[in-house]
């Protein structure tokens, strides 16, 4: 199951780029949110390797995710592999400078079951599909806009 979306930013490319690589302010904004997440490497520059252990309530279980960074190329795309019980989601983040001031974020989110109770949880997002899909794509809007008003405060 995927959702996708993309958004354009007020910032050049690399700008959004090194905003999206400040790891640790999206550490502190998951805890402030009742999360637990602590890295699992040792690397200190972003690159492939980089990896977390995340621990969450969601539906009221505690559910835990290991997240890995798979591919970096700066400044154009991440790619991470999360895995959770039964589940493995690809997160895609792509740039591409649409000017010299203007970028375009365009993330996608693919969900695969790995067992047969995680295949049921799929099936279950997928009848609520339409409404997730609205409530993804205004979340990225939110974080698109949270972005470039760092920009201008720089």
């Amino acid at each position: 199951m995927k959702f996708s979306t993309k958004e354009d930013i007020e910032a050049p490319i690399g700008d959004v780029f090194d905003m999206l690589c400040d790891f640790e302010t999206f550490e502190r904004a998951a805890m402030r949110r009742g999360s637990e997440v602590q890295r699992a490497d040792t690397k200190t520059v972003p690159g492939v390797g980089m990896s977390w252990n995340a621990v969450f309530s969601l539906r009221g279980k505690r559910r835990q995710v290991e997240i890995e960074m798979i591919s970096f190329d700066k400044p154009d795309e991440m790619v991470f592999e999360c895995r959770s019980q039964g589940l493995m989601t690809l997160l895609n983040i792509e740039l591409v400078a649409l000017s010299k001031n203007r970028t375009r974020l365009m993330l996608s989110f693919d969900i695969k079951p790995l067992n047969l109770s995680a295949r049921l949880l799929v099936q279950s997002l997928k009848l609520a599909k339409t409404s997730l899909t609205k409530k993804f794509k205004l979340g990225v809007a939110e974080f698109a806009k949270t972005l470039e008003e760092r920009h201008k405060r720089v």
